[in-house]
């Protein structure tokens, strides 16, 4: 089964959650807004991906964030960062079995489910 993760109203999850719907994959949406992010879920993506592949710093939740807050950014502030501010994780983030993607990118998904 499919899991996405991600907030309702942002252009690239809709564009994520409409390619999976057209090719006919069913999947569970975990609304960070509602939900919150499952830290265990949070600190296996960081351990597999890396946290500079989660943390999304063209967003206004990063341009807010104290210079010094993000001058001193490691794996562990970037980990508490994101569970007190889901929007600032890049969206969406799939899983499905073995695989982790993060981010919408059509051909990714094509080749990958």
């Amino acid at each position: 089964m499919i899991k996405i993760y991600g907030i309702p109203n942002c252009d690239t999850m809709k564009k994520a959650r409409k390619w999976l719907e057209q090719h006919n994959l069913e999947y569970e949406f975990h609304d960070y807004k509602k939900l919150g992010v499952p830290e265990d879920k949070l600190k296996h993506w960081v351990k597999t991906a890396g946290w500079e592949a989660l943390l999304n710093k063209r967003g206004t939740t990063w341009r807010k964030l104290d210079e010094s807050v993000k001058n001193s950014i490691d794996e562990e502030k970037a980990i508490q960062i994101m569970l007190e501010n889901p929007s600032i994780i890049k969206r969406p983030v799939l899983e499905q079995d073995n695989i982790l993607l993060i981010g919408f990118r059509e051909e990714e998904y094509q080749t990958l489910l």
